[in-house]
């Protein structure tokens, strides 16, 4: 499955931003919404000079609110970043740098106790923010995995799938070929970070994509890259059926 995506799509260079911090601020303003929405308020945040800790620290709340308005949730995005920016500067000195000094499972267990970060965010924060080998579960991998006869129980374990079916193709994911996205600060910083983690990187990008063009909630298999793996005797209406929860 993930050969296929990656021979299909090629290097995705995704998650598109110039820093850790708006990766960070991307991940929890993507919550319950489409990435173009989550998009506007990150420009949003960039145009006001607030994609980094201190200025988001020195920042009132509503002026914050009404800048990731675009998002959604408004109220609640806005009040988690500034929980995320508490939680840097008690924990670490304000410090990305030394955050990400943390061990991973550690650090994990720390975002997981923050208010509004799930474990599909805590994960998104890990891999594309700190290069960590954590493989991010997200609808569209749900949804993609269901729809093939993987489900495989809860998050920790379609994770564990997910990795596995990813290994060994550092090759592919990792060749240059159409990439959707340029190189941005964030890429720069990526060249140095382990293999595995970059894999990582590029699976959980061609899982998204195909879930946002063929595997929606209403699939389009026709010209899915993945139709001719589909469980025999499978069709689309009932494994939409089946995936409609995501």
């Amino acid at each position: 499955m993930m050969a296929a995506l990656l021979r299909h799509y090629g290097r995705q260079n995704w998650w598109p931003a110039h820093s850790r911090f708006e990766v960070i601020a991307g991940a929890l303003l993507v919550q319950n919404t489409a990435w173009t929405n989550a998009e506007k308020a990150l420009r949003n945040l960039r145009r006001a000079g607030l994609l980094n800790p201190a200025a988001v620290r020195s920042t009132s709340l509503a002026q914050l609110e009404q800048l990731v308005r675009p998002s959604g949730f408004f109220r609640q995005k806005a009040r988690r970043l500034k929980t995320f920016v508490e939680f840097l500067d008690a924990r670490y000195g304000g410090s990305l740098t030394r955050m990400f000094t943390t061990e991973t499972a550690q650090l994990r267990r720390e975002l997981l106790g923050l208010n509004g970060i799930g474990e599909e965010t805590a994960d998104a924060i890990l891999l594309y923010a700190g290069g960590r080998e954590t493989f991010v579960v997200d609808a569209y991998a749900r949804r993609v995995a269901e729809r093939h006869g993987l489900r495989a129980g809860g998050y920790a374990e379609l994770q564990q799938l997910f990795a596995r079916i990813s290994e060994g193709l550092e090759d592919l994911a990792l060749h240059e070929r159409n990439p959707r996205h340029g190189e941005s600060g964030m890429s720069r910083r990526r060249k140095s970070w382990a293999p595995k983690a970059k894999l990582f990187m590029e699976a959980h990008a061609v899982l998204v994509r195909v879930g946002n063009e063929h595997c929606r909630k209403s699939p389009d298999c026709a010209e899915c890259p993945l139709r001719s793996l589909l469980p025999v005797g499978a069709d689309a209406e009932t494994r939409h059926r089946r995936a409609n929860y995501v």
